[in-house]
């Protein structure tokens, strides 16, 4: 946990310049036509939750290969042809702190299948079960789905967002190759 910015609550009381986060990771949304396959989460963060697979990105691994080993770890599934359209800086108050990479895609093989980390969760497009997701995803998730990049900063109280800033892209962020 990174103790420098315990207790901020609002995303102009941040130096972005400066911020590092604790862990880095992914999330991959699987869109077949009308449908999309969310996860709902066992455990770690998001425990709980409704959400699409992803998850922390390994020393030496590239985002793209986690968020490939990632799907096939929580649901069973080889994902290809990933679109990078997200890219997020949460910061929770407690000091923790997550960058996060999102993908999404219409190219996958095998049938998901239940894991002990999640539970796979086909549901149409305009019924995504939102009052089951992070608050946030309201707010991005149809930016995703209608292919629209975008970079995003949050402020987090446990589940509770308490400040965002949203920015619109012509083209995905740049990622990281390591």
């Amino acid at each position: 946990m990174s103790a420098e910015f315990t207790g901020v609550r609002r995303i102009k009381d941040i130096d972005w310049g400066r911020w590092q986060p604790v862990d880095r990771a992914t999330l991959v949304f699987v869109v077949a036509g009308d449908d999309i396959l969310l996860i709902e989460k066992k455990r770690g963060l998001g425990g709980g939750k409704v959400n699409g697979p992803g998850g922390k990105v390994d020393p030496g691994e590239t985002i793209e290969q986690c968020a490939i080993r990632e799907c096939r770890e929580e649901l069973g599934i080889d994902v290809t042809a990933l679109e990078q359209l997200g890219e997020h800086r949460f910061q929770f108050i407690d000091g923790y702190s997550i960058h996060c990479w999102v993908f999404r895609t219409a190219d996958w093989q095998g049938e998901p299948i239940e894991t002990d980390e999640a539970v796979p969760l086909w549901r149409r497009l305009d019924d995504i079960p939102y009052d089951r997701m992070w608050e946030d995803d309201r707010i991005w998730l149809p930016l995703l789905l209608k292919g629209q990049a975008f970079t995003a900063d949050w402020i987090f109280d446990d589940d509770t967002m308490l400040d965002h800033r949203l920015t619109l892209l012509d083209k995905a962020p740049g990622a990281p190759t390591e």
